[in-house]
């Protein structure tokens, strides 16, 4: 008995365009990951369990998202992944203002990752408007 598996080629990506890896938004996406898990590592030890564990959960989310949807099949569902990575912004964006105001970080830091949260918010949104014409 033979134990050779033979591989096929792989199967063409059925929409290259939304090959989330090429998207600008998850780019954008990863890379506030690892700029907010900066943030998350030197948060105070008392807050583990309540900021930093919804900060942590919101910011992940937002490259999950747009990675499962962007492997869909239908527009649709790309469209609602992009929403609920969006809403994660939304939700970052007030996790953040907290930080700031509990004085976790500086107002550098703040508007820095404030900037990039908005160019991510404003490219998302674009992408869904065109998405939305298109379904």
């Amino acid at each position: 008995m033979n134990n050779t598996f033979i591989f096929n080629k792989p199967a063409p990506i059925h929409n290259r365009r939304y090959n989330y890896q090429n998207l600008i938004v998850w780019k954008l996406a990863y890379n506030l990951v690892l700029d907010f898990y900066e943030i998350i590592n030197a948060l105070p030890d008392y807050e583990s369990k309540n900021i930093a564990d919804q900060m942590r959960r919101a910011v992940t989310s937002m490259p999950l998202n747009i990675a499962e949807g962007g492997s869909s099949r239908y527009k649709r569902v790309f469209y609602n992944h992009l929403n609920y990575a969006y809403s994660s912004a939304k939700e970052l964006e007030v996790l953040l203002m907290l930080c700031h105001d509990l004085k976790y970080i500086d107002g550098e830091h703040f508007n820095k990752l404030f900037d990039k949260l908005e160019k991510f918010k404003c490219c998302t949104y674009n992408l869904m408007a065109k998405i939305e014409q298109e379904i």
